[in-house]
């Protein structure tokens, strides 16, 4: 049988891509007693998991992705046990934090009544936002993390979700008294990389905001690569084989197959499929829509960042972007294609919270950068120049550094079309009918043809629910198979 046929008698499958959802996906259907075979066009696995050694042999940077709240949190990660398989998880006292130009700075702890206290007169308000999410946490994070087809078992969640949104939409943030508590949120809303405010935004706040507080915005001891090294290893452990370095041009590359599964794009399934796909499916594919670029900045410096307000130092995530106000112009401006001077940056030291990964006078930083969407520019100036604008002197600590511009993140990872790391934008349309409106989002019209990505349900992170969920659907309409197969180490 040829992908897009009519179904076969076979038990093999075939995965291209290798990024997080690849990787779940992967680990679900060899679970299942499947022949699983998966393809990565570069020469090691992992999408943006990936580690690399730019400066310093003994210094590992995390290439795309550094905090993972969602991987502490997603029901996939959940049952597959990290810790259990040696991935230690490590969380900053501070999640987050977001320096204001006169010196002060707002802190996220991990403790909702930390913060609360810092926040002193909005410290209540906060409170009585987050409180209700932490106390529906896992039933918030199943309904975001769910295909959203069908009603969450926890229904106080989402309508806490609905309650909340109309007064916090993005940062709009009606309740707070002073400019804090305001830049902290409208920050975390800015992960969402669109509009300020917007449904979508604000619901990507209200979510990694509590998470905060919660299971944390944690990073694995020795950097991302750690996720990927044991889901690889438990895929191989069940018979799964890996192609890497083999860049997958056309469906009938794969072979005698019963099912694909397609950590890719919409585009690419669009190249893949050739005109094999329905006219009307193809219109629906050649709409979905990018959000704005991000440009990514690493740095070795001699020490660690020279912050105004030092207890931005503790934190695993920086957010420096200055007022709610002027995050949400520099994010408009970004999705209009306006490139500017100023744009909101999100930085990690990771030595701050993993000790390992700095040597004497050598430490990474990470930074991105958000931009139009296909910008060009090297982000190193611009990017450092918003650091120094809070740690004036980092520029004296840099040892190196290396940029990649949102336009070469694409030729680096495909998925990230003109730099859009979330694999399409977050708009609330396309976070309800991602990539088109179906009731099984994964299935495509080409029987046996299944696609795993953040392009997907639920969408971009590091939480393997879109691989899962596909692979799932897989099961049940290739293979006959309606039970999950157990994922516990």
């Amino acid at each position: 049988m040829k992908p897009g046929e009519d179904r076969g008698t076979g038990d093999s499958v075939a995965i291209v891509g290798t990024g997080p959802n690849g990787l779940a996906a992967g680990v679900t259907l060899a679970r299942a007693g499947l022949r699983v075979e998966l393809y990565e066009a570069a020469a090691t696995l992992g999408g943006g998991l990936r580690g690399e050694a730019y400066f310093d042999s003994d210094v590992r940077h995390d290439v795309c992705s550094a905090v993972h709240p969602m991987a502490a949190a997603s029901p996939f990660f959940r049952a597959f046990g990290l810790a259990e398989r040696g991935v230690e998880l490590l969380h900053p006292q501070i999640s987050y934090a977001h320096p204001l130009d006169d010196g002060r700075a707002g802190l996220a702890f991990s403790d909702l009544a930390a913060t609360c206290e810092h926040l002193g007169p909005d410290g209540e308000s906060w409170r009585r936002l987050m409180a209700p999410l932490l106390e529906h946490s896992t039933g918030l994070v199943d309904f975001f993390m769910s295909g959203q087809r069908s009603l969450p078992p926890d229904l106080a969640a989402p309508l806490l979700l609905a309650r909340r949104l109309p007064a916090h939409l993005g940062g709009r943030l009606r309740g707070f008294r002073g400019d804090v508590a305001p830049a902290l949120l409208t920050g975390v809303a800015a992960h969402a990389v669109g509009k300020l405010p917007s449904l979508a935004s604000g619901a990507v706040a209200m979510l990694l905001g509590h998470l905060a507080h919660g299971t944390g915005w944690p990073l694995p001891r020795g950097g991302s690569e750690r996720i990927a090294d044991v889901m690889a290893d438990d895929i191989r452990a069940h018979g799964g084989t890996f192609h890497t370095g083999r860049r997958i041009t056309g469906l009938r590359e794969l072979g005698d197959v019963s099912a694909v599964l397609l950590d890719t794009t919409p585009g690419h399934l669009l190249s893949l499929a050739g005109d094999r796909l329905p006219a009307r499916y193809a219109r629906q594919l050649r709409r979905f829509h990018y959000g704005p670029g991000a440009a990514k900045a690493d740095f070795l410096v001699s020490e660690p960042i020279p912050w105004t307000a030092p207890e931005v130092g503790r934190a695993g995530t920086v957010h420096l972007g200055g007022s709610h106000a002027a995050i949400a112009r520099q994010e408009g401006l970004a999705v209009r294609g306006v490139a500017t001077d100023e744009p909101f940056v999100l930085l990690v030291d990771p030595a701050a919270t993993d000790p390992g990964r700095a040597l004497p006078g050598k430490r990474p930083v990470w930074a991105y950068a958000h931009v139009p969407n296909g910008d060009t520019r090297d982000p190193v100036a611009l990017v450092r120049s918003r650091i120094e604008r809070y740690a004036p002197g980092f520029g004296d600590t840099v040892i190196a550094a290396r940029g990649t511009s949102a336009r070469d993140l694409e030729a680096y990872n495909p998925n990230y079309v003109g730099g859009d790391i979330g694999a399409g934008a977050m708009t609330l349309y396309q976070s309800l009918a991602r990539p088109v409106p179906r009731i099984d989002p994964y299935r495509t019209p080409l029987p046996g043809v299944f696609l795993c990505s953040g392009s997907a349900p639920p969408g971009p992170g590091v939480h393997g629910m879109a691989g899962y969920l596909a692979a799932r659907s897989a099961l049940r309409h290739r293979f006959g198979l309606r039970d999950a197969p157990s994922l516990a180490p």
